[in-house]
């Protein structure tokens, strides 16, 4: 029997890996996005029946709810979460602005943390559900200028680690999901860099600036195979 997935950010990464191969399987999926790339399109119409692309700004909870509410009433059901959306933020913590660090925080942590609570009660009430959570070892280990990065990372697998006890009674699993470098758009695309500031230079907290650099080599790990594994085990 077809699953209904809600992942959010399927525009690129594992987002749009994972829908590819799901779409394929037969699955349907609710996809999110904040911006409608042409490849989206093209796959709306390949898959007219089993996909559906809503817009969604995570940091939005009104716009949370309507989306998860909307496909409720839509598919009756939300068998799979995968939250997908986030970026990351480069910079030393002094270099950070304020709006930067809300901004972070609000979509990599507070926008997750959202969403898992908009789709509880649906799942509760059909007596099953997975949640997903895509992390990354930052979530684990941290290092000079990815701050705010980490301090998302390890607050969503807190929060997570929390409520898989809350909901294990009505037989709602959470997984999180702590992939390495991957070839996706998170270093070489949708990465956000502070102000520089002279003073790192030559300093561990300036390294980053080596690893974005698409010249110096792409990160090993394949997004494709990742997304079949993370189905796998769903």
């Amino acid at each position: 029997m077809s699953k209904t997935w809600l992942i959010t950010g399927i525009s690129s990464g594992f987002g749009k890996a994972l829908t590819k191969q799901l779409l394929a399987n037969g699955e349907t999926v609710i996809g999110t996005v904040r911006t409608k790339k042409e490849d989206i399109k093209e796959l709306e119409e390949q898959y007219p029946h089993t996909l559906d692309v809503e817009h969604l700004d995570v940091t939005d909870v009104n716009e949370i709810r309507k989306v998860v509410s909307e496909t409720i009433a839509k598919h009756n059901k939300i068998d799979v979460l995968i939250n997908n959306a986030g970026y990351g933020l480069f910079g030393a913590a002094e270099e950070l602005s304020d709006g930067e660090i809300n901004k972070i925080l609000a979509t990599d942590l507070t926008g997750s943390i959202q969403m898992i609570r908009a789709v509880i009660p649906q799942m509760r009430k059909q007596g099953e559900g997975r949640i997903i959570q895509i992390s990354s070892y930052g979530g684990q280990v941290a290092y000079p200028g990815n701050s705010m990065y980490h301090a998302a990372k390890f607050g969503i697998e807190g929060f997570c680690e929390s409520v898989a006890q809350e909901v294990a009674p009505f037989n709602i699993g959470v997984t999180i999901i702590e992939p390495g470098g991957a070839r996706t758009e998170f270093r070489y695309g949708s990465a956000h860099i502070a102000n520089l500031i002279p003073e790192y230079d030559n300093t561990p907290t300036h390294a980053f600036l080596k690893m974005l650099d698409p010249k110096n080599g792409l990160a090993p790990g394949d997004p494709n195979k990742m997304a079949t594994r993370i189905i796998r085990n769903s």
